[in-house]
């Protein structure tokens, strides 16, 4: 990704505690397990960097394959033409029926930068923790469906997503980057399925253990509003939308293409950003705190778009 600059009624005591206490409840049954996305991570990371047409990038596709061989999994796999010559690239497609019609997509990049092959960039934030932050989705998603007579969710399908080619393989430009969103998007575009996603959802360095989500302007305004109350919900507010600025990333080709998207993005990943791009972006520097606060965010708001 890239970044581009931007401008009464009372109640007696005891019913109040009573109410206050099953409030807290509720809420503390709701969190997700983000040791085990965090763990997930880990496993993931340990492959070691994962460029496109590297043998690390291989075993992080035949890891996915496993993670996903009792799924509904799609295989995307397409030729992109960069600066480097012709490169085969492969997005993942995990897809999660729903007893309403459409699908939500929740998505990340699953590869690590090119242009750092040399110095050991292993992308522990910068992709490593989103994947594992949707393997564990993926595990509540199943419980769903697996309680469930129908063996469906309640509200839309979701899809999990897993973009190749997000990072610039020469340097970043509009056709030296996100390979794998806009060869899907413009896919889903010619196909019809484009029509039929009520949201797009992108998660983008999210691990951070100082987690900072910005505002990124470009996202859709209602999407953004949801993440918001989303967030309100569990007191997460301090971790979202303290900042405002344009992000180029994943969500833009679905956003050209009038789907209500958001990337949800932590920018500012070490001091001064420091880390990002560097051989620093180590598994020491994510949160199993943070991959809670992002998934409890995000699961709420699957059901407020599920209700809305």
């Amino acid at each position: 990704m890239r970044l581009v600059p931007t401008s009464a009624i009372r109640f007696s005591m005891g019913l109040a505690l009573v109410a206050m206490l099953s409030a807290q409840n509720a809420r503390a049954q709701q969190h997700f397990d983000g040791a085990k996305a965090l763990e997930y991570a880990r496993q993931y990371v340990a492959i070691g960097p994962r460029w496109p047409t590297s043998q690390g990038h291989a075993k992080a596709e035949e890891f996915l394959r496993a993670r996903f061989a009792h799924d509904w999994l799609e295989e995307d796999k397409f030729l992109a033409s960069t600066p480097a010559g012709a490169m085969m690239m492969n997005n993942f497609i995990v897809r999660f029926p729903g007893r309403k019609a459409g699908q939500i997509v929740l998505a990340t990049h699953y590869e690590t930068n090119y242009p750092l092959k040399n110095i050991n960039f292993v992308g522990a934030n910068d992709g490593g923790a989103t994947t594992g932050l949707l393997l564990g989705i993926a595990d509540k998603l199943r419980e769903q469906i697996k309680t469930a007579k129908d063996h469906k969710l309640d509200g839309y399908s979701v899809w999990l997503v897993f973009f190749d080619g997000e990072e610039a393989v020469r340097q970043w430009s509009d056709s030296d980057s996100t390979y794998g969103s806009r060869h899907l998007a413009a896919r889903w575009g010619r196909d019809g399925t484009l029509t039929q996603i009520k949201a797009f959802l992108l998660t983008d360095m999210i691990g951070d253990k100082d987690l900072d989500i910005l505002r990124e302007s470009r996202s859709t305004d209602w999407l953004v509003n949801m993440v918001r109350q989303a967030a309100h919900k569990f007191g997460y507010e301090k971790y979202f939308f303290q900042s405002e600025m344009a992000i180029e990333d994943d969500h833009l080709a679905f956003v050209n293409r009038g789907v209500p998207s958001i990337d949800i993005i932590d920018m500012n990943y070490g001091p001064d950003d420091s880390y990002h791009h560097t051989a620093q972006d180590t598994m020491d520097k994510v949160s199993a705190r943070s991959l809670t606060i992002d998934s409890d965010v995000i699961l709420e708001t699957i059901r407020m778009i599920d209700a809305k």
